[in-house]
C-alpha cells in the first residue's frame, strides 16, 4: 500500500480478468505490427510517409467503433541557411474520441512521427536477440500506440465498457518540438481529468517523473559585407558577432541549477576573403523549473540588446520554450502512486526518476493535467539506429495501462481527482 493511501485488490478488477487473459494471446500480433509499421517512414516532415501512418492507425483502432477525425497543423516555422523563415508542412493530428459525455474523461497522447528521415540508412527493423527488437520507432513510440490500442481493448471488454469518457490524441510532429500540435494538446487536456502518455519506458522499465523543460532558438546576425583585403574597415562581420554571443550563451549553463544551453548548428560566411555579411546559430536550452523560462528569456535580451545598437549590425532571435518544465504536482504524484500500485496488482515494479528529456506530458502537465508519460513498451538507445524495444513488454505494458483505465473508471483513482481540484 502507498503512503499516500491507495490499496488496490486484485480481486476488485475480476471484471478484467477475463479481457487480460485475452490479451496475452496477442503478443505476436503487437509484434508482427510493430514491424510493419516500422518499415514505414513516418520520419517528421516525411507527409506521404505519415499519411500512410495515418492508414495504418486508423485501420488498427477501427475495432473500438470510436469517433475518429483529423486536425490539419499549422506548418513549423525554420530559419533557412538565407536567414529568413521557411514552413515545413507536419502534416495532421488523429484525433479518436469515445463516450465523450462521460463524468470521468482522460487523454492518452502519443505521436506516429520519428526522427528519422527517408535518405537515413535505418530504415528496417531487425531482431538483435530472442526478445529484442531493433528498428526506426519501434520504442519511440510506435511501440507505444500498440500498447495504448490494446489496453484501450482490453478495457472496453470489460465490465467496465462504456463507463470512461476517452479520447487518444496522435500527432505527427512530436519529435521537432510539438509546435503544430501544442495548442491542441493544451485544448484536448482542459476536457479531461487525468492524462496517458505512451513514451517509452527504460529497458528496466523505469518511469518519468519530472521533467526538464527545453526551447529551441536560432540567432540570426546580419552584417556587411565587404572585401576582406581592400575594404576591410567598410564591412561588419557577422561571424565575429555571432561568435561572441555564443559565448555569452553557453556561459549562461549552470546558472540555475540544471539549466544547460547547447549552441549546436551554425553557418556563416561564404569565403575566407569576404567579410561574412550573415551567420546564425541554432541551440538548445534545457530548465529545471518554470520560473527559469522568464530568467531565461531576460538574460537572452541583455545579451542581444548590445548588439541592436551598433551600426551595420541586425540581430534577431527566433523560437522559444516549447515544452515548459514538467514539476511534480500533489495530484501528478498521486497518479504515479496510483499507477505503482495498478503494477503491483500484476508483480510489475513500477519507479520513476527525474529526466532532462522532454515529450507530451510537458504540454499537458504546462495545461495543468496530472499525467505519466511513459507507459510504452520497455526500450532504449531511442533517437539512434540502435534504438530497440524489449518484445516482451508489449503485453506487460498494455496490461499495466488498461489496469490503470480500469481502476479510473471505477473510483479507485478518486483521490487524484480530488488533489487536482483542492
Amino acid at each position: 500500500m502507498s503512503e499516500t493511501g491507495f490499496k488496490l485488490i486484485k480481486e476488485s478488477f475480476h471484471g478484467l480478468s477475463k479481457p487480460l487473459e485475452a490479451l496475452k494471446g496477442q503478443e505476436k500480433v503487437m509484434i508482427d505490427t510493430v514491424m510493419r509499421w516500422s518499415a514505414i517512414n513516418s520520419g517528421s516532415g516525411n507527409i506521404k510517409g505519415l499519411a500512410l501512418m495515418e492508414q495504418e492507425i486508423v485501420h488498427a483502432f477501427a475495432p473500438l467503433k470510436a469517433d475518429i477525425s483529423f486536425i490539419d497543423l499549422t506548418p513549423l516555422e525554420r530559419v533557412g541557411l538565407d536567414g529568413n523563415i521557411e514552413e515545413i508542412p507536419v502534416g495532421r493530428s488523429i484525433l479518436i474520441r469515445n463516450n465523450p459525455g462521460a463524468n470521468r474523461r482522460i487523454l492518452l497522447t502519443g505521436h506516429f512521427d520519428t526522427v528519422f528521415p527517408p535518405d537515413h540508412a535505418f530504415q528496417n527493423p531487425k531482431w538483435l536477440e530472442a526478445n529484442i527488437l531493433n528498428g526506426p520507432g519501434v520504442a519511440d513510440m510506435k511501440g507505444g500506440i500498440l500498447v495504448m490500442l490494446y489496453a484501450l481493448m482490453a478495457f472496453e471488454a470489460s465490465d467496465a465498457a462504456g463507463s470512461l469518457g476517452w479520447e487518444v490524441l496522435l500527432s505527427p510532429d512530436e519529435e521537432t518540438g510539438s509546435i503544430g500540435s501544442a495548442p491542441i494538446l493544451a485544448e484536448r487536456a482542459q476536457k479531461a481529468q487525468i492524462g496517458l502518455t505512451f513514451e517509452p519506458a527504460l529497458a528496466d522499465g523505469t518511469l518519468a517523473g519530472a521533467r526538464k523543460g527545453s526551447g529551441n532558438y536560432t540567432v540570426v546576425v546580419r552584417g556587411r559585407s565587404a572585401h576582406a583585403g581592400r575594404e576591410f574597415s567598410k564591412g561588419r562581420n557577422a561571424v565575429v558577432v555571432l561568435s561572441e554571443i555564443i559565448g555569452a550563451l553557453a556561459a549562461l549553463s549552470g546558472e540555475r541549477p540544471g539549466l544547460t544551453v547547447n549552441p549546436a548548428v551554425l553557418s556563416g560566411g561564404v569565403a575566407p576573403n569576404i567579410v561574412p555579411d550573415l551567420a546564425q546559430c541554432r541551440f538548445n536550452v534545457r530548465l529545471n523549473k518554470p520560473a527559469d523560462v522568464a530568467w531565461f528569456e531576460a538574460k537572452i535580451a541583455d545579451i542581444i540588446a548590445p548588439w541592436q545598437n551598433q551600426e551595420g549590425i541586425e540581430v534577431r532571435l527566433h523560437g522559444g520554450i516549447n515544452r515548459p518544465p514538467k514539476a511534480i504536482t500533489p495530484a501528478g504524484q498521486l497518479l504515479m502512486d496510483a499507477i505503482k500500485e495498478c503494477g503491483a496488482l500484476w508483480g510489475v515494479d513500477v519507479n520513476y526518476v527525474a529526466t532532462g528529456g522532454c515529450c507530451e506530458g510537458n504540454n499537458l502537465a504546462a495545461a495543468g493535467l496530472p499525467n505519466v508519460d511513459t507507459l510504452g513498451v520497455r526500450g532504449g538507445e531511442i533517437h539512434s539506429a540502435q534504438e530497440f524495444v524489449c518484445t516482451d513488454s508489449f503485453v506487460e505494458r498494455a496490461t499495466l495501462s488498461a489496469t490503470i483505465l480500469y481502476a479510473y473508471s471505477k473510483g479507485y483513482l478518486d483521490p487524484i481527482l480530488e488533489a487536482e481540484h483542492s
